[in-house]
């Protein structure tokens, strides 16, 4: 099933919320399931060029179903994933994306933030996420 149109404008807000509490401003990207723009919001004074980043941590963290700050660790030189982010026209392999896993454990979509450090990005995506659904999906064989 796909992030509905209620849940991303849920998540938007407590990411905004969380956003304000930190006293940053930020882009927030909802995506559905098929990496798709579902909602955005970007508050005032957020940086321009965090338009892209935050829709593109939305889409690594649906398409390959982990936080992207996880994606980031495997793709260091060395890794198993080294030099994904040059894969599917750009991925962002540092924390501020996050799933939306259902109650059914199935991928829904993801939430994606960028306008600040990469913990407060994290943050406030947490916090956009979990008022949703889960951010960890099982346990497959074929993840890493």
């Amino acid at each position: 099933m796909h992030v509905t149109i209620e849940q991303a404008e849920k998540a938007i807000a407590a990411a905004r919320a969380k956003a304000v509490e930190l006293g940053t401003q930020m882009c927030i990207a909802v995506v559905d399931s098929g990496g798709n723009l579902k909602a955005f919001h970007r508050m005032d004074g957020a940086w321009v060029g965090s338009i892209d980043i935050a829709q593109k941590k939305a889409k690594t963290a649906v398409f390959f179903g982990m936080k992207t700050g996880a994606i980031g660790q495997l793709s260091q030189p060395g890794g198993s994933l080294y030099g994904i982010e040059h894969s599917n026209d750009g991925l962002i392999t540092f924390p501020g994306g996050i799933p939306i896993v259902d109650s059914d454990g199935e991928m829904s979509g993801a939430i994606g933030v960028s306008g600040s450090s990469v913990e407060n990005d994290d943050a406030v995506a947490l916090a956009g996420a979990q008022v949703v659904g889960d951010t960890e999906l099982p346990d497959h064989p074929w993840r890493t």
